[in-house]
This record gives structure tokens, sequence and C-alpha cells, in this order.
């Protein structure tokens, strides 16, 4: 479904005021330290808004937007450090199923992820994080076996995808929360607010959805990072317009620091990055929604291009903030932190770039 630019605009300007109230930086360090890693009651405000069922079609309780308006969302989300299953449950879980699942599979978990009362994740990668087909370490034959790492959520989900190396190569598998021989870890993160974990199949019973295979992975692998370039051009942006209201308030030899040039220089510096990074998202949705063949390529090129623009933002933010940015009362430590674990996720810039090389015939 296509929304006019107006419509856009008031969905994303619902999910920030929302998020705004809801998800302060005193929230976020709260949630962040509980056991479910979210907000449970703002995950269901979320579902009323449509976020959660953003692009689950309307037949299976979801809205049915595209990429552009994922994107758009997204942004706001990594504004807000917003820790919640959203890329886990509302964009990976959500995509995968619409592409390989039956009609059964279909009416039987998307309407639990659209209303926001199942949280769903993939296991996709393992020990090397990869997140390519041939880093899978799960195996299926019958049951399964092997561990997935890096699982987005993992402890709290009841919707769980499984990716398996079959006898007739990678599939997407189901398996129950409480399965047999089933175990799952929390892993120790660097950011508190993005919680993992390793799973681990013993002889585990699961079922198979669909009969699609590695290309229906990727392409929701694909939507995910376009999500994920979403969020951290957001995170870029907020924590670079911290930087600047610092820069204008704080005082130093009579004057604001912002009046100096070399911190003018780093400041516009990082203005062009945040700029040409949020340009990438916007075209790599816009070209994922319009079917363009050049969607790959513009997909690995926001894939590498976001995460590091948003790495050194946050990075270069916090020198310009000096010493008080190091300490854990600051914000801006939270989204470095937030930006060098999502330069990880899906795949990091080495096999974006390889992508995106690749899609240019290089």
């Amino acid at each position: 479904m296509t929304i006019s630019i107006a419509e856009r605009a008031e969905l994303r300007a619902a999910v920030r005021d929302l998020l705004q109230v809801r998800c302060t930086e005193a929230d976020v360090r709260r949630v962040m330290a509980t056991a479910d890693g979210f907000d449970r009651d703002l995950w269901r405000q979320l579902a009323e808004q449509g976020v959660t069922g953003m692009i689950i079609d309307p037949e299976y309780g979801g809205v049915g937007l595209g990429a552009f308006d994922l994107e758009a969302v997204a942004e706001e989300v990594g504004a807000a450090l917003l820790p919640a299953p959203f890329l886990s449950s509302a964009v990976l879980t959500a995509a995968l199923i619409g592409a390989t699942g039956t009609e059964d599979d279909k009416r039987g978990l998307l309407p639990h992820l659209a209303d926001g009362t199942s949280i769903g994740t993939v296991a996709v990668t393992g020990s090397r994080g990869t997140w390519t087909a041939d880093g899978v370490e799960v195996r299926a034959d019958g049951t399964l076996t092997g561990s997935a790492h890096y699982v987005m959520f993992g402890q709290v989900a009841d919707i769980i995808l499984v990716i398996a190396e079959t006898p007739d190569g990678p599939g997407i598998l189901q398996v129950e929360p409480n399965a047999d021989g089933f175990t799952r870890t929390a892993a120790t993160v660097f950011d508190p607010t993005v919680p993992l974990s390793t799973y681990t199949f013993d002889h585990t019973p699961a079922q198979r959805l669909g009969t699609a295979g590695w290309e229906a992975v990727q392409q929701a692998l694909d939507l995910a990072t376009i999500a994920l370039a979403g969020e951290q051009v957001g995170g870029a942006r907020r924590i670079f317009d911290i930087t600047v209201e610092y820069l204008k308030t704080r005082i130093q030899f009579g004057r604001p620091i912002g009046s100096f040039q070399a911190l003018k220089h780093m400041a516009a510096d990082l203005l062009l990055d945040v700029e040409s990074a949020t340009s990438a998202a916007q075209h790599a949705a816009e070209a994922w929604d319009i079917g363009s063949e050049k969607a790959t390529g513009a997909v690995a090129l926001a894939g590498f291009a976001c995460a590091e623009a948003y790495r050194h933002t946050a990075m270069q933010a916090i020198q310009m903030h000096g010493g008080i940015a190091f300490t854990w009362e600051h914000p801006a430590h939270l989204y470095l932190r937030r930006a060098r674990t999502g330069i990880q996720l899906f795949g990091g810039p080495r096999l974006h770039r390889e992508r995106y090389l690749a899609s240019k015939g290089a």
C-alpha cells in the first residue's frame, strides 16, 4: 500500500511523539536493565499505531506499508534508542514469514506479530557472524542440531524461526519455545539495548515453513538492512543535534566552544556524513519499493554507508563533548554502543561492500 507524503509525516510524527514521552533516556536505561529488555506496554502502544505490523499485509492484521515508510519510522526508533524487538520481530521475522510461509503459516503467525502479542526472532548465523548461507551452523535432518548466534531478543521470542542447512540447501524452520533439546543462552553484549542470545539445538524437532531457501532469507535480510539503516541515520542525526546544542552552550575562554574554527569544521563534516547517509537509506528504501534492478546495490550501499556514518558521528560526538561524554551518565556513549552493535548486524560493512561491488559487475 502506498500512502501520501502527508500521511507518512503524520505516522512518523505520531511515533516520535509517543517515543518522546515513553522512551526518554531514563526509560531506556530502566528498560535495558530488565529481564525482558523492552517495555511490553510501550510495544502494545506501538502496535496500536501500526508499527509492529507495518510490513504485514492487511489480510493478516497488518498495515501493508512499504520500505520507504518503514525507513521513515525506523529513523524515529533509532533517534530514541528504542530498546524493543523492532528489527527482529516487526521486520525480519515478519518479512521472512511473508516471503516463505504457506497461507496457513501466514494466517497462523502474522496476526500475532502484527498486534504485538507475540515476539518473533530469526536465528540466522553461526559463531562467525557472517550472515551468509555458508555461515549457517544448524543442520536439519529430521531434527535440528548445531547452534546459532547473535539472535536478537532471543530470550523472549515465542515465534522462533531457524535457518538450517537441509539436504536440499538452506531452509526456514519453526521451533516451539519449549521444544526438546532447545536451549537459549543470553549473550554478554556491548549494547544492553539490543539483547542477543545463543541458540543450541540437540535433536530438536522443527517444522519447515514452505519450500523457499536462502533467496527468501536474503530478501528478508535486505529489508531488515533498510530498517537498520533508518535506525542508524536517526541515531546519527540525534547525537549530532545533541552535540551541536552542547557546542552552543558550553563556554570556554569566555565564549561558546562552537565558535572555535576546528569544532566548526568537525561539525560541518559530520553534517555531511549524516545527510549523505540519510540519502543512502532513503534511496535504498525507494529502490526496494519500486522493484528496481538496482535495489541490491542500493541496499548494500546503505548497509555500509549508514553504519559507518553512525559510528563515526557517535565517536566524534564523544570527542567534541570532552571528558563528560565518557561517563556512564551521559547519553553519548549509549549512541556509540548502538552504533557499534548495529555495524555488525546483517553482514557488516565488508559484506555489504562486496555485494555492492558485485552489483556493479566488479
